[in-house]
């Protein structure tokens, strides 16, 4: 089974991969964009299916992912996959849009479990060097 960011980083997606949970599945897709500085458009989010393309889905990418619920295991599937995302939209900004809380709090859970009282300052720099981008305070701070 695919575990969030362990499937995702170096873009081993493949039809057929499982994942225990909507939320890890999505997490790795997001990790996966994330770390490839290129973006998505969800195209269908069910709460049987999530579906999405490269934000230059038709026009210089053809990538795509489509994950389904698979009842009778319990898990989460990879039905659709264009392979690697080779688009080469370069940096969208400062700041990916798919960097959200959720992401970055799982990446700071653990500094922030050994030391609460954590400067978000510290949380930035976290961030910029795991990721590659900077973010708000604001983010950093509900991160946090």
């Amino acid at each position: 089974m695919g575990e969030g960011n362990v499937a995702a980083e170096d873009g081993k997606f493949s039809v057929g991969m499982e994942f225990g949970s909507r939320e890890s599945v999505i997490s790795a897709i997001k990790s996966y964009t994330i770390s490839r500085e290129v973006d998505y458009n969800v195209y269908e989010s069910e709460p049987l299916i999530f579906y999405a393309k490269c934000k230059g889905y038709g026009a210089v990418s053809n990538w795509l992912i489509r994950a389904s619920l698979i009842r009778k295991k319990c898990c989460w599937e990879i039905r659709r996959y264009n392979g690697k995302h080779t688009c080469t939209m370069g940096t969208i900004s400062q700041d990916h849009a798919k960097l959200d809380l959720d992401i970055i709090a799982d990446a700071i859970r653990l500094l922030a479990e050994a030391n609460p009282s954590i400067k978000v300052k510290s949380i930035n720099a976290e961030v910029q060097s795991r990721f590659n981008y900077t973010i708000s305070y604001r983010k950093a701070w509900l991160a946090k």
